[in-house]
Formats: structure tokens, sequence, C-alpha cells
């Protein structure tokens, strides 16, 4: 089946931003209340919409969170943001020698995505395709994040090419009935992150952006090893 839409993550896959993004979120729940690490928020929480890692948080603890917990996690890290974020090494040349229609799909909101894409230097690129999980009723690992992008860009989901480098983020993207490359290039990825992916559900997994069209172009005339 050849490929019309390659489907990327933002966090982790086109801004190097995991490390910076869990930084702001312990922060936060650490002022209300949850002590938490950064690297604890890491390992729970990668790939998993704010808005579901409260849930998630809410029902350990058995109480509300702040209503506006969300918004004051993506001011956290907007602020870090614009003195710390770097885009994935090599990722804009990456996408600039892929001929095929993009899109983004990230569990972040519209003005994380659109901030961290724009101090990376990345959202011309992109841009205007670009789709957050609040746009849809649940984040990522359902799938409803990427069929929504599919619809949204009039394209099957068999036909997508998904990025991804969460374990929620392939599970989502390979229930969607999607093909998933695994990218386990970030600062945030731990030794064994790949077979990690590839358990999820990756087709293949990689750790330099260089590598991608190439991965893309073996995708498209199915001969990408499994």
């Amino acid at each position: 089946m050849p490929v019309d839409l390659i489907i990327f993550d933002c966090d982790g896959v086109l801004v190097d931003s995991e490390v910076i993004s869990c930084r702001a979120h312990a922060d936060v729940l650490t002022r209300h209340g949850y002590p938490i690490t950064s690297e604890q928020v890491l390992v729970r929480f990668l790939g998993v919409s704010e808005r579901d890692a409260r849930l998630m948080v809410e029902q350990e603890i058995g109480r509300s969170l702040p209503g506006d917990l969300e918004q004051q996690i993506s001011a956290a890290t907007l602020q870090f943001y614009a003195s710390d974020l770097q885009p994935i090494t090599h990722v804009a040349a990456a996408i600039g020698a892929i001929d095929l229609p993009k899109c983004v799909a990230s569990s972040g909101s519209p003005e994380k995505i659109t901030h961290g894409l724009t101090c990376a230097g990345l959202y011309d690129l992109l841009a205007p395709h670009i789709f957050s999980a609040s746009q849809v009723a649940r984040g990522k690992p359902a799938p409803d994040l990427f069929l929504f992008a599919a619809t949204q860009m009039k394209v099957a989901p068999e036909r997508c090419l998904v990025i991804e480098d969460s374990v929620p983020g392939v599970t989502g993207a390979h229930a969607a009935g999607m093909t998933v490359l695994g990218f386990h290039g970030g600062s945030h990825c731990p030794p064994g992150h790949a077979e990690r992916l590839r358990a999820a559900g990756a087709g293949s997994t990689f750790d330099d952006m260089r590598q991608l069209p190439e991965l893309v172009r073996r995708v498209a005339l199915d001969t990408l090893a499994g």
C-alpha cells in the first residue's frame, strides 16, 4: 500500500522537548501537592496528553486538581522553550527531503505545539496541518487523534505513515491501522526504548533523522523489514 501522508508527532520527534516538558509538568504537579520528579513524569506520562495525565493523577489521589492545570503546565513549558528548546537534529532537512503531504498530530495543546515548532524554526515547514489531542475525545494511546488527522487530510488510515517516539503514540497509530516508525533519538530516550517501541507495534525504529527519507521510501515500496 503506497504512502500518501506522513504524520509526525511533535515532542520528541520534531522538537527535543520531552525533558523540558517533563520538568515543567513536574514543577506544576509538585506545587499542587503531588510531589513528582521530571524523570517520573517521563516514565508515567510520555506520549499521554496533559488532560489524560491529570485524570490519572486525580484518580490516584482522590481529589480534583485545578481546572486550569493544563494551562499552567503549558505556560511553564513555554517559559522554558524560549531559552532551552532545540529541534531534533537533522529533522528540517529530513522534512524537506520527503516529497509527500505531511501533518502533525500531538498530545500537546495547540498553543504549545505552535510555540514549540516556531521556536525550533519548523512551523512554516508543517503549518497549517497541525492537530492536537484537544480536538478529539480521547488522546493517545487511543487512535482518535490519528484518525482525525487522516480525515482532515483526506487520506485513508492504511495509507498513512506515522513517526512516533512514545509507546502510547505507537499504540494509538497502530490501533488506527497505520504503519508506524519508532524514533528513539531524542535526549529523553533511555536504553531499550527502541525495543519498547517495536513491542508496541512500530514496524521499524531509528535514531537519526537522516535515515528517515530512505525509511519512508522503503515503506512506500513495501520493502521495509518487519
